[in-house]
């Protein structure tokens, strides 16, 4: 299907995903881990995929990043050719022997290195752009993950529960912080949590997904009065950053 006419470049369909099947091979047979579904994502807003533990969540999003190609199926671009992703995972996943200005340097494409100072600036971790990961708490260590993965101006952000492993307060920061790094650069973005509330606080629709073999159950708009307060706080976590650290 091409990008639907009559809507604005930033609203046209970048992504098709329609799985027939997913099957994982065992000793002991085949495990059916995807049914039949099909999901389609815009420019400019935020999915979450929400679902039982063990349902395929992560999988479907490793399949739409070329991570996983075992599939029956298409993952298509309607724009033509994959587009500039970036990643936030369940980890940092930073070199712990590269500073934290080094491991976003190793990502950034020619030209991109003053909007990359600028989401430092603006994520509070300026100050911090010479240390190491090992001298970072958790919490900043998960913001430079997540300024890595907008530093790229990507077409699409994949993220893997980037904060399951956070306690509730520095969670709720962590996910003002990603509403205002998303603020900064709009874009298409995938969420895989297991959390309602989270998922509700963060995106402009939740995808509901089944038990094995997961299928889709519902597709449900986040109220945009929700969304636009979301944003506020994220700007409000971000001064806060940029006057504290």
């Amino acid at each position: 299907m091409s990008p639907m006419a009559g809507i604005a470049p930033q609203r046209q369909v970048i992504l098709q995903a329609r799985v027939r099947r997913k099957t994982y091979h065992t000793d002991s047979g085949g495990l059916e881990v995807l049914a039949p579904l099909g999901l389609d994502l815009l420019g400019g807003e935020i999915v979450a995929l929400v679902g039982p533990s063990g349902c395929g969540k992560t999988t479907l999003m490793r399949m739409i990043g070329g991570l996983d190609q075992d599939f029956e199926g298409e993952i298509f671009w309607p724009r033509g050719g994959r587009p500039r992703i970036g990643t936030v995972f369940q980890e940092p996943r930073l070199l712990p022997w590269r500073t934290v200005w080094q491991n976003l340097a190793l990502v950034l494409p020619p030209g991109l290195e003053a909007g990359a100072e600028h989401l430092l600036h603006t994520l509070g971790l300026w100050p911090f752009r010479d240390s190491f990961p090992g001298a970072l708490s958790l919490g900043m260590a998960r913001r430079v993950a997540i300024a890595r993965a907008f530093a790229i101006e990507p077409e699409l952000v994949l993220l893997d529960e980037p904060f399951v492993s956070l306690d509730p307060e520095m969670a709720e920061r962590s996910r003002a912080v990603l509403l205002q790094a998303w603020g900064e650069r709009p874009t298409a973005a995938l969420l895989v949590t297991h959390d309602l509330a989270e998922a509700a606080s963060l995106a402009d629709r939740v995808v509901m997904l089944s038990r094995r073999p997961t299928r889709v159950v519902a597709d449900l708009e986040v109220p945009a009065e929700m969304r636009r307060r979301g944003i506020e706080i994220g700007a409000q976590a971000a001064a806060v950053l940029r006057a504290h650290g």
